[in-house]
């Protein structure tokens, strides 16, 4: 999304000039910042009284939003409009001071906070209710070294940024698969994506990272710096801090990838399912490839499709993709060769807050015939939404790292398996959401574990706890050494040890 310049929330008292000075770019509101109402991180009721809204908004270079100004209703929305929260306060952050300066007003006043990058949480974490929300979106810049094959990226960018920097150079970091989506988000969970059973997940090259913890203070977390928080950070979500710079090591790539879509007609998915289950632990390193079985809203006929992306020699490419061949004359047949940028555009959403979305999603480590049953048999639309399952492989270089190197701990993982509705904004999303529940637990048994970055909006702490597998304990002490009081606590939250 395009940044945009909204009217600043203002200070007391007349305009603020617009020299270089802390908020120097606030217009300044008529008459005094009135109070706030907000909430405590549990939920207690705590007034902020306006002179010290305006004392916080006087420290930041970018914006204040309370509601009714300009620009707040926009900075609060995330993806998914069927979360429609309100927080009571919006830093727009615009630097690492500005990040400090919110952190430490959130602490002081034990306030509840999000958030929010590239606004793609599933579960609605990265926006609150009479909390303290902090805005990324403002905060966005990328930097490439060529020669050291290094890509430094702040808290807000997008990953299509990074594409757009780096494979001109003939290199790529391995991000996920929707250019919107926002960095942070997607590499603190781990981050999969069209070449990471090539390059590993987002994390495997994840350098180092600059980091504002719960004390506000900046750290610097690397393999020879502040280590045990390298390692959580890697996996263990926002638990720990807000992060203002990711460093990943890239790697050379070519930018024409063999890509694209093969569809059939749903009546063939049991073909493809088990085309795909066949293959996909056989498959090489290159090849990204997942069924998606579709019924569309309106009673129109389903599908079932079969992305691939293959980075490795185009001369291999149709040996490569033969399975995918034996199934015979698609409905349609899109598969060519593409520039990897567009490859990575092709997911996004020209209007994402049109569609409000419900995700289940669990791993899995096979794909069995049983499974394969259930997923066909049980498979059912309504006329009022889009009703999917969906699988991203996993495996290959994600897989050849030990559960305990990093805090995320499904390495052996085949492939992340995901049941999705998606409804027209403004419908009652009850019965959509309660029909994927139903159709999930037929499933759930099939996986064990999921991806953070998918938690489901009902997840319970015991659910959380048992997903970070023999990593809990580690992260349970990191968490009650860099945020003992669970500050950062919108995310797979990992809670720290009572004092």
């Amino acid at each position: 999304m395009k940044r945009r310049d909204f009217i600043q929330s203002s200070l007391v008292g007349a305009a603020v000039s617009i020299a270089g000075i802390r908020g120097a770019y606030a217009v300044a509101r008529a008459g005094a910042t009135p109070d706030v109402a907000a909430v405590t991180g549990d939920k207690r009721e705590v007034l902020l009284r306006g002179t010290q809204i305006a004392d916080f908004a006087s420290q930041l270079h970018g914006q204040l939003l309370l509601a009714g100004d300009s620009g707040y209703d926009d900075a609060r929305r995330i993806l998914n409009p069927s979360f429609d929260k309100r927080p009571a306060l919006i830093a727009r952050v615009t630097d690492v001071a500005d990040v400090q300066t919110a952190v430490r007003f959130a602490r002081a006043h034990d306030l509840l906070v999000a958030v929010k990058c590239g606004g793609h949480s599933h579960s609605g974490q990265s926006t609150c209710d009479r909390g303290l929300l902090i805005d990324l979106s403002t905060f966005r810049n990328v930097r490439v070294d060529r020669g050291t094959q290094r890509v430094w990226a702040t808290g807000g960018t997008l990953l299509g940024q990074i594409d757009h920097a780096t494979l001109p150079l003939g290199l790529v970091a391995p991000l996920g698969t929707v250019s919107h989506t926002g960095v942070g988000g997607l590499t603190l969970g781990g981050g999969f994506g069209r070449v990471a059973r090539r390059f590993g997940m987002s994390i495997d090259s994840l350098e180092s990272v600059d980091i504002v913890t719960a004390d506000g203070q900046l750290r610097r977390a690397s393999a020879s710096e502040n280590p045990d928080l390298y390692w959580g950070v890697r996996g263990g979500g926002g638990n720990f801090g807000i992060v203002t710079s990711f460093e990943f090591r890239l790697h050379p790539m070519q930018r024409d990838v063999i890509a694209g879509r093969v569809t059939f007609p749903l009546a063939r998915a049991r073909d493809v399912m088990t085309m795909f289950a066949e293959y996909a632990s056989v498959a090489p390193d290159e090849l990204d490839m997942g069924p998606t079985l579709m019924l569309p809203p309106g009673g129109a006929p389903g599908s079932v499709s079969f992305d691939v992306c293959y980075s490795g020699p185009h001369k291999d490419a149709e040996r490569v993709l033969a399975p995918v061949r034996k199934l015979g004359k698609p409905d349609s047949d899109t598969i060519k060769v593409m520039d990897y940028e567009v490859v990575q555009r092709s997911g996004d959403v020209s209007d994402p807050r049109a569609m409000g979305t419900y995700i289940k999603s669990g791993f899995i480590s096979a794909i069995s015939p049983e499974l394969i049953s259930s997923a066909i048999e049980n498979f059912q639309g309504n006329p009022g939404r889009a009703t999917l399952l969906f699988f991203q492989l996993s495996g290959g270089a994600c897989g050849r790292v030990q559960n305990g190197a990093t805090a995320f701990a499904h390495r052996d993982a085949l492939a992340n398996m995901m049941a999705m509705a998606g409804w027209r904004h403004g419908d009652d999303p009850a019965q959509h959401m309660q029909s994927t529940r139903q159709y999930w637990s037929k499933l759930e048994r099939f996986t064990r574990g999921f991806y953070v970055n998918d938690i489901a909006r009902e997840a319970t702490p015991t659910d959380v706890n048992q997903n970070y597998r023999d990593n809990y304990e580690k992260l349970v002490a990191l968490k009650t050494k860099y945020d003992p009081t669970n500050l950062f606590r919108l995310n797979a939250n990992v809670q720290p040890m009572k004092a």
